[in-house]
């Protein structure tokens, strides 16, 4: 269970402070939240934004969010279980979604930079099947990433919570942890 409630009167930011998935949730499903034509304003309730879309049932947009949660839930794993995978004899693909700065700096042994090439390989030839984690940098883009992915047919993908920042932090204290600017 969420420890932050929302209601129908919760601001935007108060949404996305309980639910950091509100916002691909919304989209995903109501096209809210995306671009610029369909943003909000954090200061806005999630009423108000109902309101001016189409007057949505705001409780239908409450209970989209958390099944939502509920469901990137389900996609991310710990740094942890990640680590126990890693030394079975079939592990599973790691795709770093970084910036090529940051995985030229520092990234997990094995781990594939995710590059127009790559992208293009994974989409032409990779088994549909093929189980693979999503790395980022501390977790904020993954699911994003990992949305796009199952959106394409991919049936196991993972994203990895925390990113490398977590890993670097429970497991390997050997990979440099930094901030961006």
């Amino acid at each position: 269970m969420n420890p932050i409630s929302i209601s129908p009167q919760s601001k935007m930011s108060e949404v996305l402070a309980a639910y950091p998935g509100a916002q691909r949730a919304m989209f995903r499903q109501y096209h809210i939240g995306g671009c610029s034509s369909c943003g909000f304003q954090m200061t806005e309730t999630l009423e108000q934004v109902c309101q001016r879309n189409n007057n949505l049932n705001v409780g239908e947009v409450l209970e989209h969010i958390k099944t939502s949660h509920e469901q990137d839930s389900k996609i991310l794993i710990s740094a942890k279980e990640l680590a126990d995978l890693l030394k079975q004899d079939a592990p599973p693909r790691l795709l770093d979604i970084r910036s090529r700065e940051e995985f030229e700096a520092t990234n997990i042994a094995g781990s594939l930079l995710l590059s127009q090439p790559v992208m293009q390989e994974m989409l032409a030839s990779w088994n549909p099947q093929q189980s693979f984690v999503i790395i980022d940098h501390e977790g904020k883009q993954g699911l994003d990433a990992a949305a796009y992915f199952t959106g394409h047919g991919f049936k196991n993908v993972r994203c990895l919570r925390g990113g490398l920042d977590a890993w670097a932090q429970e497991i390997d204290s050997n990979i440099r942890r930094y901030q961006l600017a």
